[in-house]
């Protein structure tokens, strides 16, 4: 037995070690053992490094659900508006960043809430028009399906005047004939994505290009291995990025090759109603894995959108619009051949479905893919649930469906307002929105994260999310979590989820040794967001992320 590693003096929790243990011994990768600290001291060879925890706690590695990486480290450059509100503020902030970024570069804010410039005032060109007359702007909203442009931005875009996307993507047009500025979905927000430095590589609906000059690929690696860099930061020793294509496949390999990405990487082909079930055979595209650091083996479907664009699809109709419910971006019957498809090949499905129509919808997909495949261990996965029906969430255990959640995403949480999703959501879909302890109650697999950069990333920012939501009113059931099942949802929940629960997720020899130290009290998370931080992380038994 090789040991090059051991951590001493540490707590570990019996949710993931015997009782009792308190050191760990590393070697090649992989927990060769766990004990009391005289054993684990008693097998460190004279060359082995030894990390005294001095009593801070010891976790597997935290799996990231879900996230974006490309747009995640594009965004460590950009604004983050998610703190501000108020004309005044956002436009002292976005001047400030022009200074420190001169150019005529597009100059893009993220994280922007709805009600930024006010709860009665959605964002416009006129607004970001009084910030930036004459340098394009763009400010993405927080859940990255909105975006808002100034006039600058949009005449470079080319869609001031409008823009025909097809269904599910809209440039809002204004009374006077001319953009809004509001940009609805992926395909509009793209069109002013493409002024910028990355000119929409980073966007959510890339296709790929292999003719990306090399200058601009090694541009790209940089902004992928700095958001890697990030996630080992926090904790995150796994992250399954949501948004895959070619191209992110082959640099993610580059970089996973040349040992240059910290964290592990699960891929999957984002696909669209067009692309229809043959365009499944597009994962082929992707190349050969990295063992241990890159895999794909699953596919992407976005069902709906959001609720605060009205492109969330839902079973019944929306408050404020009467007969109008929204519609699938993925027709029944196309989803239906897609998902059997990818089933019949053995691949897993993940799809974005935040209405309860579109969670039911998703469902019924892959009630069809067991029908025609027959049964077996898919772990088929649905994206948010940010909504459901009392009926489908009795339908998820029965077909090994897996929860994918984000406790950063309901209103009230992690500084997000109420408005206007919850009006938009309407009361009678409260009870069972964002529902983790039905969800867990029920005994479905669940995976947390954060849709980084969505939201803030710190897995332990979330913990404390999840253990502190409040219900939207006094009638409505309680979702919070106990403390060890959000720790067992980034550790053990993300290993079912990523197929790997066999060999990650616990602190046990022969796992890899992916390992979080903590310093603070994960007990107080409840009540302070702060009362914890990450100050070790080991991936593959090498050290990632080492706090000064």
């Amino acid at each position: 037995m090789s040991v090059d590693l051991v951590i001493v003096n540490a707590r570990i929790r019996p949710l993931f070690a015997p009782e009792g243990s308190t050191a760990i011994a590393v070697g090649a990768g992989i927990i060769q053992a766990v004990g009391d600290d005289a054993t684990i001291r008693g097998m460190a060879p004279a060359h082995c490094r030894t990390i005294d925890a001095e009593g801070r706690e010891l976790v597997p590695g935290f799996f990231e659900s879900h996230l974006h990486l490309f747009m995640g480290g594009a965004s460590l450059s950009m604004l983050n508006l998610g703190p501000l509100f108020g004309f005044d503020n956002v436009c002292a902030a976005f001047r400030r960043y022009a200074a420190d970024h001169p150019g005529d570069d597009l100059l893009t804010g993220f994280a922007a809430n709805y009600t930024i410039f006010g709860e009665d005032q959605r964002p416009d060109r006129h607004i970001l028009d009084r910030i930036s007359p004459s340098r394009p702007i763009c400010i993405l909203a927080t859940d990255l399906h909105c975006a808002w442009a100034n006039t600058r931005a949009l005449e470079l875009a080319g869609v001031l005047h409008g823009c025909d996307l097809g269904p599910g993507a809209e440039v809002v047009m204004g009374e006077d004939g001319l953009a809004t500025g509001e940009l609805r979905e992926f395909a509009a927000m793209q069109r002013v994505k493409m002024i910028s430095r990355l000119q929409g590589r980073d966007g959510l609906d890339y296709v790929g290009d292999k003719l990306v000059p090399e200058e601009d690929r090694a541009y790209d690696r940089g902004i992928i291995r700095q958001a890697g860099e990030y996630c080992a930061q926090h904790g995150i020793t796994t992250a399954v990025n949501m948004d895959g294509n070619a191209y992110q496949a082959g640099l993610l390999r580059e970089l996973a090759l040349s040992d240059a990405m910290p964290v592990r990487v699960s891929l999957p082909l984002r696909l669209e109603e067009s692309d229809g079930p043959e365009g499944i055979a597009r994962i082929e595209d992707f190349g050969p894995e990295v063992p241990g650091r890159l895999q794909f083996g699953r596919v992407k479907f976005f069902m709906d959108g959001v609720y605060d664009t009205w492109t969330a699809l839902t079973v019944s109709d929306y408050p404020d619009r009467p007969g109008f419910r929204s519609e699938p971006l993925i027709a029944a019957p196309v989803f239906a051949q897609m998902c059997i498809e990818a089933d019949r090949r053995g691949l897993q499905i993940a799809t974005h479905a935040v209405g309860d129509g579109a969670v039911r919808a998703t469902i019924d997909g892959y009630e069809a893919a067991r029908q025609a495949n027959g049964p077996r261990d898919s772990r088929h996965r649905i994206e948010h649930i940010d909504t459901i029906t009392r009926q489908d969430l009795d339908r998820l255990k029965p077909l090994g469906i897996v929860a994918s959640m984000q406790p950063v995403h309901p209103p009230g949480s992690a500084g997000l307002p109420l408005e206007p999703t919850t009006t938009i959501m309407g009361r009678d879909r409260w009870a069972t929105a964002f529902p983790w302890r039905m969800i867990r109650d029920r005994d479905v697999p669940l995976a947390f994260g954060t849709d980084w950069p969505v939201s803030p990333l710190s897995p332990l920012h979330v913990i404390h999310c999840a253990l502190s939501r409040q219900p939207w009113a006094e009638d409505m059931p309680d979702q919070r979590l106990t403390l060890e099942e959000c720790l067992l949802a980034y550790t053990l929940g993300g290993a079912v989820a990523d197929f790997c629960d066999d060999r990650r997720g616990a602190l046990k020899p022969g796992y890899d040794a992916d390992l979080v130290l903590i310093d603070g009290s994960l007990e107080n998370l409840a009540d302070d967001a702060t009362a914890a931080r990450v100050v070790l992380t080991i991936c593959a038994g090498q050290v990632t992320y080492e706090a000064k």
